[in-house]
């Protein structure tokens, strides 16, 4: 399905200023000024190491039962990293992509065609969710709800346009205490990184790309809505009339790890670090990923993990 174009994707120092009081425009501003290089930000693929990231997700909440579903809508899809690789994965046959912002809706299809999915898409605010009731089977976010600012009346929605018995999974989700201690780790590494290259101005980006990652996350801290208690998160989904609720948590030593990593890969030219660090980032995260699931996930409160991942149905 067709969408309008994309807006200019770099938002002006008055459009930031107004975005400030402005949550949604700020969304749109945030998202569509990173949709050309988000993939390559968050080192997202349509392979099989990302297949398998998504499925994993997936299992891990909702397990493998009822799979395929034939249709699936992504909330909030962004670039379609989530639905893309669920569908790849068999978790879904047929798929339709939201997003507040269009140059991400773009974006996603252009992906999705790129792989031969069968995916239509629109432009859609998550509070008023533009299909009929009983539509999907499946619908699927990641990393969206804490950007939704009246998230009840997003479940309430969700709800409506699942078909009866259908299934929601989110994943993504930063709880409280988690993006307390990422938030300053991504901070203090920035900080340091960007300060000690000054003295290698080689492995320095230019002043104007660092200025240009400045402004957009002044956005993305007005974008960054929420953070979740799991338990809170539970009683919302409920409270929309959603059953068989349940959340559960991952990534703790894996995310003191990660957020460093990522933002110093913000912060210096990717030509500069090359696969071996791709690789022994990703090695390191899967490693820890797996100390985190398999041990401490048995010994630690939920709530201290990084990630919070939930799932439920509409009633039959």
């Amino acid at each position: 399905m067709a969408v309008d174009p994309a807006p200019n994707p770099h938002a002006t120092a008055a459009e930031v200023e107004a975005a400030f009081n402005d949550p949604k425009l700020a969304n749109v501003l945030y998202h569509d000024w990173e949709a050309g290089t988000y993939d390559e930000k968050w080192s997202i693929s349509y392979d099989e190491r990302c297949v398998d990231y998504a499925t994993g997700r997936f299992r891990a909440v909702a397990g493998s039962s009822g799979w395929p579903y034939e249709t699936a809508m992504e909330l909030g899809c962004g670039t379609g990293f989530f639905l893309l690789n669920l569908m790849q994965g068999g978790v879904a046959r047929t798929g339709f992509v939201t997003d507040l912002s269009p140059g991400m809706v773009e974006v996603a299809l252009r992906n999705a065609a790129c792989l031969g999915l069968d995916v239509s898409g629109r432009v859609a605010d998550a509070e008023r969710i533009p299909y009929d009731d009983d539509s999907f089977d499946l619908v699927v976010g990641h990393a969206v709800l804490h950007h939704i600012p009246d998230l009840p009346a997003a479940f309430r929605e969700i709800r409506r346009v699942l078909k009866p018995g259908g299934r929601f999974v989110f994943a993504g989700e930063p709880t409280r205490i988690g993006d307390f201690y990422a938030r300053r780790l991504g901070r203090a590494t920035w900080w340091l990184t960007t300060r000690l290259t000054r003295l290698a101005p080689t492995w320095r980006r230019p002043q104007s790309e660092l200025d240009e990652s400045s402004r957009a996350a002044a956005l993305e801290a007005v974008v960054d809505i929420h953070t979740f208690d799991p338990t809170d998160l539970e009683t919302t989904a409920r409270s929309a009339g959603m059953v068989d609720v349940g959340a559960t948590t991952e990534e703790f030593t894996a995310a003191l790890f990660g957020w460093p990593v990522r933002t110093f890969e913000a912060a210096v030219p990717r030509e500069k670090l090359g696969f071996g660090w791709a690789m022994f980032a990703y090695r390191t995260w899967q490693r820890l990923s797996w100390l985190d699931d398999t041990i401490l996930r048995k010994v630690l409160p939920r709530a201290l993990f990084y990630n919070v991942m939930i799932t439920g149905r509409k009633p039959s």
